[in-house]
C-alpha cells in the first residue's frame, strides 16, 4: 500500500526548524509543478515540468534540498515517493527527447555515408579517417 502525498501529511511530518520548512515547501512546489504544467504547450510551462521532473528522478545528494535529502529530512520513503509523483508521466520527457536524438544522428550518420560512398564511386580521393589521421602526426 503507497501513501498518498498529501499537503497535510508533509505538514504533520515537518518540523519547525526552518530547514524543515523549507524542505517541506519544496516538496510541495514540486508537487504542485508535476501537476500544473504536465501537459504544458508552452516553452515555459515544459521547462518547469522538466525541472521537476528531473529534480524527483535525480539521485543526487550532493545538493542540501535533493529530493533524496528532501525525503531524508522529512522522513519519507524516497522510492515510494518517487513513484506516487511520477505516476501516469506519459513516457517521460527524458526518454522520447533521447529516441529523437538517436533517430535523427542515425539519420545524419547515414546522410554522411551516403555523401562521401557516392564520392569515393566517382574517383574522388577517400578522406582520410581521423585514426588514420591522428597517427600520421
Amino acid at each position: 500500500m503507497k501513501p498518498q502525498l498529501s499537503d497535510e501529511m508533509v505538514d504533520a511530518l515537518a518540523g519547525s526548524t526552518p530547514e524543515v520548512a523549507l524542505a517541506q515547501g519544496v516538496l510541495i512546489q514540486v508537487k504542485r509543478d508535476l501537476r500544473r504544467f504536465r501537459g504544458a504547450q508552452d516553452a515555459v510551462g515544459r521547462e518547469m515540468y522538466r525541472d521537476a521532473f528531473a529534480w524527483v528522478a535525480s539521485n543526487d545528494r550532493a545538493w542540501p534540498y535533493s529530493f533524496l535529502n528532501v525525503c531524508e529530512a522529512l522522513g519519507l520513503q524516497a522510492e515510494v515517493l518517487r513513484e506516487e509523483l511520477l505516476a501516469g508521466t506519459e513516457g517521460n520527457w527524458y526518454n522520447r527527447s533521447r529516441r529523437l536524438a538517436q533517430n535523427f544522428s542515425a539519420s545524419f550518420r547515414r546522410s554522411l555515408a551516403s555523401v562521401f560512398f557516392s564520392a569515393h564511386k566517382r574517383g574522388a580521393p577517400r578522406p582520410l579517417s581521423f585514426c588514420r589521421l591522428i597517427s600520421d602526426l
